[in-house]
């Protein structure tokens, strides 16, 4: 099963694709998309809309994790990070990947055990259970490939739920 975190977001997309060979994760690439600043906001959702229209031609992954908007005290902020979701989301569905959703509390439990770890201890999870060489930077494209480790982990639980 070949699986794509996102780390949505306006400034920086976090992305990573994972293959899920009966639990043998590999990593298959991963990455960012930044978007500047003084761009409008429409225009930046395009941009985001078509570079991972790119990567999603690439790699062709048959299910997504999304990070779920969770919470913020900056509306503004959150507004438009919600709305970057939608454009990640709706092009996810364009190439009919299939689209999950999960709270950083979700990704932190299924990483570390512990749904309240910090930052540190879920990159440092990533590096091990993916078997890299160093973390991911930035930080939203290691968040991306803990959303999809994530991912992987549920489906596991739910089979076994059958």
């Amino acid at each position: 099963m070949r699986i794509i975190g996102i780390d949505p977001g306006t400034a920086i997309v976090g992305w990573g694709v994972i293959d899920d060979a009966g639990g043998n994760l590999a990593v298959l690439a991963y990455g960012h998309i930044t978007t500047p600043k003084t761009m409008a906001l429409p225009d930046r959702l395009s941009l985001i809309e078509s570079e991972l229209s790119a990567i999603l031609k690439e790699w062709a992954p048959e299910e997504s994790a999304v990070e779920e908007i969770f919470f913020s005290t900056n509306q503004k902020t959150v507004i438009s990070v919600a709305q970057a979701r939608g454009a990640i989301v709706l092009t996810l569905r364009h190439f009919h990947v299939n689209v999950f959703g999960y709270t950083p509390p979700q990704v932190k439990q299924a990483l570390t055990t512990y749904g309240r770890a910090d930052k540190q201890q879920v990159q440092h999870m990533v590096k091990s259970v993916l078997k890299l060489e160093t973390i991911p930077k930035p930080d939203d494209t290691a968040d991306a490939l803990a959303l999809a480790v994530c991912h992987s982990s549920a489906r596991k639980i739910n089979r076994l739920r059958g």
